[in-house]
């Protein structure tokens, strides 16, 4: 048995948009993305992934889930080798079942005082920024103004070898040495940071998990200044900080990046700051590390276009190529992956600062895509007006292409190689050992058709948006036998089973409810509530609980055969409008609620 504790972890690491979008092609609807369903056969898409919620429903056939109940569904595996699975595509090791341990509750207590001490750090070195004239002119310098300096947080680390005993009075203690924040040699303990300009790095939750500090290139040659210290200095990895999971900016781009639907991956701070303070906000930076696919698969879910900036030396050029050979395999047929390539001895910080927004925009709309990249570099080195040449570019992109997962892609891409080589598609297809793959046809479930709304059906709906809720029910009003009184009993089960019902998100109820006896009812519930009501949850929560005195008003045998006469389309107009009077109803009139 996997323990709750790693399910949750999993679930916060994984993004469904990405789990689902590895096997039906998305498309971006609103605040959701949209495709055809796998699960059967249909002409229009009906299919819908939220990012929000972080679980899919089919308006056609009803299937509902999170990233578990999708591996389990699409692919037939079972529930552990499911969990397998997706833990694998994230590195996680599946533990056995324990309950959580004392040192796992005093780990986790740890990182919360963890991100306490980084937090003041932070706050720390924004104070200090105040203080230093130097400091404040060198950003001035690069053209930054006070508000996107403190917008990005932006902070200075004092040229003093212990200058974090001014904010911590337990300088001596471990926990700035597991944050980072001070390093210990030869028997001493100093500041990791002096003298740069600090740049906190921000989870996707807004926490402070990390810093980055960049040398002050006007005093280079400054008495006492470092000169072999590196021009930028990261953080280490930390129980807080894994340089390959996150990119600097995100938090502040994330508003930018949904209005442009684009996200420019930047290789320096400055960049990104500098790039903000010219009004393209959609720019993060990766961490002093190269390109990884945890960094484009984060990324992809937040756009549909993403596009790598690099400078146009050969340094810039590699890195391009390492960021398109990690790109690849996660690559999709919506999203294009695109290059960008800046005159050499240009950054984004000075391009744009010279040159300034339009023509920077200019060349973004003028990057490679992936395949022109890919194919353009490949060209490069071999001669294509020789046999060898040509027999060369076929061996170079055969186990490029094979890393290829986007069905419409590879074949475009193998299209293009066999005209290149001067072969048919075919013969390309057989050198390049690639076929194309089709899913198997799905009939669909049956669908059930909800002739009439029911007031246990708004109910069970409502209850999603505080479980805690059905337990207010009173079962013994649910007279009826039908599939919606069942589903709602079954809901109170639960959540009465539950310590705190209130603690499950989305995902997790979406998990508890797979296995229910009324699961099919309980997720159309669910989804209903969060993907065509939309209720913020302070409205679902008071129609909840007019719905509820409604439901204990309806009590005796002739209410009850009152309303039978009304769901069944039989009842007088006289009996339909005491029906809605005595209910509460008359007013709702919620058009289209099933």
């Amino acid at each position: 048995m996997i323990s709750e504790s790693f399910k949750l972890d999993l679930l916060n690491r994984v993004d469904v948009v990405e789990v689902v979008g590895r096997h039906v092609q998305l498309r971006r609807a609103g605040a959701n993305q949209l495709g055809l369903c796998p699960f059967h056969n249909e002409k229009t898409p009906s299919f819908t992934v939220s990012p929000a919620k972080q679980f899919y429903h089919c308006f056609g056939c009803g299937a509902h889930g999170n990233a578990i109940g999708f591996l389990m569904s699409y692919s037939g595996l079972g529930y552990v080798d499911a969990i397998k699975e997706l833990a694998a595509s994230v590195g996680m090791q599946v533990p056995e079942f324990q309950p959580r341990s004392p040192e796992e509750a005093q780990r986790r207590e740890r990182e919360g005082d963890l991100q306490s001490v980084m937090e003041r750090a932070m706050e720390f070195y924004r104070g200090e920024l105040k203080k230093s004239p130097r400091a404040i002119e060198y950003l001035k310098g690069r053209g930054l103004s006070g508000e996107i300096a403190a917008r990005f947080r932006i902070g200075y680390a004092p040229d003093d070898w212990q200058g974090l005993r001014g904010a911590f009075a337990s300088y001596d203690g471990k926990e700035l040495v597991e944050c980072g924040l001070v390093a210990e040699g030869e028997g001493k303990r100093y500041d990791r940071f002096r003298d740069r300009i600090m740049f906190p790095i921000l989870s996707v939750r807004g926490a402070v998990i990390g810093f980055g500090g960049r040398v002050l290139e006007a005093d280079k040659g400054a008495e006492g200044a470092d000169r072999a210290s590196p021009k930028y200095l990261n953080s280490p990895e930390t129980p807080l900080f894994e340089k390959g999971r996150e990119v600097y900016g995100l938090v502040q781009a994330r508003e930018a990046i949904r209005a442009a639907n684009r996200v420019l991956v930047v290789e320096g701070y400055l960049d990104v700051v500098a790039l903000a303070q010219f009004g393209i906000g959609y720019a993060v930076a990766t961490l002093g590390t190269a390109t990884t696919p945890i960094h484009i698969s984060k990324l992809l879910r937040l756009s549909d276009e993403l596009v790598f900036c690099f400078d146009g030396d050969s340094a810039g050029r590699k890195a391009a190529w390492r960021a398109l050979e990690t790109s690849l395999p996660l690559a999709t047929d919506a999203k294009p992956i695109r290059f960008m390539f800046l005159p050499e001895g240009e950054d984004p910080d000075s391009f744009v600062r010279s040159q300034g927004k339009e023509a920077f925009e200019r060349r973004i709309g003028q990057a490679r895509t992936l395949s022109d990249h890919l194919l353009g570099e490949l060209r490069v080195e071999a001669d294509l007006d020789t046999a060898e040449g040509r027999s060369r570019f076929l061996l170079r992109a055969k186990p490029l292409l094979g890393r290829v997962a986007a069905p419409i892609l590879k074949l475009q891409l193998v299209k293009s190689v066999a005209e290149l080589a001067r072969v048919s598609q075919a013969e390309a297809e057989q050198l390049l050992e690639v076929r194309p793959t089709a899913a198997p046809a799905r009939a669909a479930p049956p669908r059930i058709e909800r002739s009439a709304v029911t007031l246990e059906w708004r109910l069970l709906v409502r209850a999603f948006a505080k479980p805690s809720l059905a337990r207010e029910i009173d079962p013994g009003l649910l007279v009826r036998s039908d599939e919606d009184s069942g589903a709602l009993k079954e809901l109170i089960g639960l959540a009465s089973g539950l310590q705190d019902p209130d603690a499950l998100d989305d995902r997790m109820m979406a998990d508890l409810i797979r296995d229910a006896r009324h699961s099919e009812i309980l997720s159309r519930a669910q989804a209903h509530l969060r993907m065509e009501l939309k209720l913020e949850p302070e409205a679902a929560i008071a129609e909840f609980q007019e719905f509820l005195a409604a439901l204990r008003k309806r009590e005796s045998q002739e209410d009850q055969r009152l309303r039978e006469k009304v769901l069944k389309g039989i009842a007088t107009p006289e009996e339909r409008a005491r029906y809605l009077e005595q209910t509460g109803l008359q007013e709702r009139g919620r058009p289209g609620e099933a």
